[in-house]
Parts: structure tokens; sequence; C-alpha cells
């Protein structure tokens, strides 16, 4: 089991970087290599994304992932890097919110400190869970963490704009609404994948009762527009696991189609990449 006092230590330290107007910058990572590439290029911390950690275990995104396979992946992730780690636990690998707590106290012992925990419901009758029924969800994670010693933040992910749920002028009220329920039941942090457009984002900003974190593609506002927004934290998703994919998309056609190289013109040189991973050059 993970020494907890000196994850507290790590998970207040992490708790400390989210700032209004001084946004964290997460570039999610999906495995050991990934991970150690961003730490390398100066993350303050590093965050899973489910989708690429999915992709790379040859699993489809939402909640098809077990949650054992998922966590050994954060837990190789967590040994590799020397800052913080947050988990994307999508919507707890659980069905029932009790649950919850087994996979909390995993996380813990994985050595991440932070979880993101989605109110999307796979294969539920809605698109969403009902607000109390994700909110019970997430007070488990807070009171199991809090058991355990862990300041861990909680990162209640909203995905009403991701998903396009409801009418467009009562999308915003909506997500106010969850996010209050959600607070309340212990959360630390909002995330609300989708939003991007400025005005709704300094609307979250205004009627969010804590650091808003927002995920970031190409053509949205950048991380300084973000910043003066009021936004606390930036993230990307799965999207850079997409572009690397897409690469290897590009590079595998290139090779087969016209028998030439160049889509491999700019990939980090082979003894840089054996020291980044501890092999030596």
């Amino acid at each position: 089991m993970t020494n907890r006092t000196h994850l507290n230590d790590r998970a207040l330290a992490f708790r400390s970087q989210h700032i209004a107007g001084r946004p964290l910058v997460l570039p999610n990572a999906w495995d050991v290599a990934s991970a150690r590439i961003v730490a390398d290029a100066g993350a303050a911390a590093v965050a899973t994304t489910s989708a690429g950690l999915s992709w790379d275990l040859g699993v489809a995104d939402g909640d098809r992932l077990g949650r054992d396979e998922a966590l050994d992946a954060v837990a190789r992730i967590a040994a590799a890097v020397d800052v913080p780690v947050t988990a994307d636990i999508e919507s707890g690998y659980a069905d029932a919110a009790r649950d919850v707590a087994a996979t909390v106290r995993a996380v813990l012992d994985a050595g991440a400190v932070g979880v993101n925990i989605e109110d999307a419901w796979h294969g539920g009758n809605a698109p969403l869970r009902p607000v109390q029924a994700q909110a019970e969800r997430i007070a488990v994670a807070r009171a199991t963490a809090d058991a355990e010693g862990v300041a861990l933040f909680v990162n209640a992910r909203i995905d009403t704009y991701l998903m396009g749920v409801g009418e467009p002028e009562e999308r915003l009220a909506a997500t106010l609404e969850r996010a209050a329920g959600y607070l309340a039941a212990g959360a630390d942090g909002i995330f609300v994948p989708g939003a991007v457009d400025p005005v709704t984002v300094e609307a979250l900003v205004a009627g969010v009762d804590g650091p808003l974190n927002v995920m970031a593609w190409p053509g949205a506002p950048s991380v300084s527009e973000f910043a003066a927004l009021g936004v606390a934290r930036i993230s990307v998703g799965g999207g850079i696991a997409q572009a690397a994919h897409a690469l290897v998309r590009r590079a595998a056609r290139e090779l087969l189609t016209e028998g030439t190289y160049g889509s491999l013109a700019g990939g980090l040189e082979y003894g840089e990449l054996n020291t980044l991973l501890g092999n030596g050059s």
C-alpha cells in the first residue's frame, strides 16, 4: 500500500496548483512513455486520459475498461514520474455508488492524488446520471479518501456540453445545478468538457463555487485567453493520443502506398527516448 502520509503531501501540493487565472495545464498521458515525455516537457502534474489509456489497452473508451486493468496502468504511470498524477476513472469503475470506494482505494494504492469522475451514464436510461445519484458517488469518493487520510482532488466532470444534453438555452443552468450538487457532495473542482466559448466559460467561472477545468482542442481559446477568463485547469483529454495515433496511420499508409518515409521526419531521437525511459543511450 502506498505510504498515505507521503501521498497526502503530494495531494496537497497538487491541490495548491489549481488557481483561477493561473491555470494548471495538463497535457494528458496514457502510458509510461507519454507520461515521461509530458513530465520532461515541464508539466507540473500528469493527468491520464481514459480514452488514450483504453485505446492503449485495446479497448474502446466509455466505461468498457475494468478497474484493475485501468489502475494497473495508472500505477505504472505514477511510478514513472516525480510529479503528481491525477487519474481519469470514468464514472468510477463501479455499478453501485458504494463500490466507488474500492476504486478510490485502488487509485490511492496506485499512487495517484486526483481523480476525474464523470456523470455520463454509459448504458443507462439517460445520457447523464441523475444529479443526486452522481452526488452520492462523489460523496463516497470523498469519504473514502478522507478515511484514508489523503486530500484526493475530486474533479467532478459534467457532460452536459460534451454530450449536448438538453436545450442549448437551458444547458448553462443545468450545468450550474449539477456543479452545486457535486461540490456540496465533496467535489473539489468542476470539469466541463465541451464548453470553450468565452461567454460560456466566463459564465461557468462566475457560477461555479470552485476551480473550473476546461478541455481544449484546436480552435479553442489559448491558455492565456482561458486564464484571463478565470479558468483554473486546462486539459486536452484524448487529443494528444489521437494526434499520435493519426501519425501512426499516416506513416503506415505512406509506407504501404507510396513506399516513402516522410511522415517519420521530426520524430524523437532513439537515444533521447531510450534515456528518457531509463534504459541509457
